[in-house]
This record gives C-alpha cells, structure tokens and sequence, in this order.
C-alpha cells in the first residue's frame, strides 16, 4: 500500500478536474467554432463528448504515470494501492465503469457519493477508486 504518500483531497480534485475540462474543452470548443461558426461548449454535453473525455481520461494516466493535464499541474496523480503499475485494465474499470458507467446507470447519484468518499473518508478513496484498486496521491 502507498502509505508514504499524502491522499488528495476533494478540493484539490475538484479544481485539478475543473482545469482540466477547460485545458482539453476549450481547444475543441475553437476547432468546433471553424466549422459550425459559432462558439460554444455544448458538445461536451453529448455522449460523444464523454466518449472521447474518458478515452482520454483512460489511456493518458497510463502513458504519463497516472497524471492528466489537470492532475499534473496540481502535483497529484491515480496510483495503484498495491504500489504496481497503472496498466489500461485499471484506468478502464476506474474511469469508464466506475465513473462514466456508474454516474449513467445511478442517473449521477454515484458521482455524489463518491464525491462525499473523497471529502470526508480518511482513505479519501471514491467509489471508482474502489473499484480499481486505486487511489490519488500528491507527487511531492
């Protein structure tokens, strides 16, 4: 288990997660405005969207050692619990079963649990995390 390092809080996930939305959102938002010529974030609210954000959300922690964009300015990034590797496997079962799959099945209920897990459980552990064997940690 990764006791050595300090768990992220909820605070600090929220607003890494918030930053990144805007990092990768606002490029498309302008490519979208090329051709649609009109500028807006809707299409993040499709499930394309969610689609192509959780296939991100999936496969960049792997390659980056468990950082997005967001994370990695925020110095905190998804480890293994058990102090292996990240593999692709376990950013699936986090990212779209335990997030993505669970928020549509629970009509979104499953993202306010595990948003009070984080905020308020000593492991600071979600729902998602559980299920992946993982948790989120500072990089100091």
């Amino acid at each position: 288990m990764n006791s050595g390092l300090e768990r992220a809080g909820f605070k600090v996930r929220g607003i890494a997660f918030m930053l990144d939305f805007l990092i990768v959102s606002i490029p498309f938002a302008f490519l979208f405005s090329i051709v649609n010529d009109d500028f807006s974030l809707e299409f993040t609210q499709g499930f394309s969207w969610d689609i192509g954000y959780g296939f991100y959300l999936t496969v960049l922690p792997v390659i980056w050692s468990g950082y997005i964009i967001g994370k990695r300015i925020f110095r905190i990034h998804v480890v293994k619990v058990n102090g292996k590797r990240l593999t692709l496997l376990d950013m699936f079962i986090r990212e779209i079963i335990g997030k993505l799959g669970l928020a549509y099945l629970t009509f979104g209920l499953s993202s306010v649990i595990s948003a009070a897990m984080v905020a308020f459980l000593k492991d600071r552990r979600s729902i998602h995390d559980h299920l992946s064997g993982t948790c989120v940690d500072h990089s100091y």
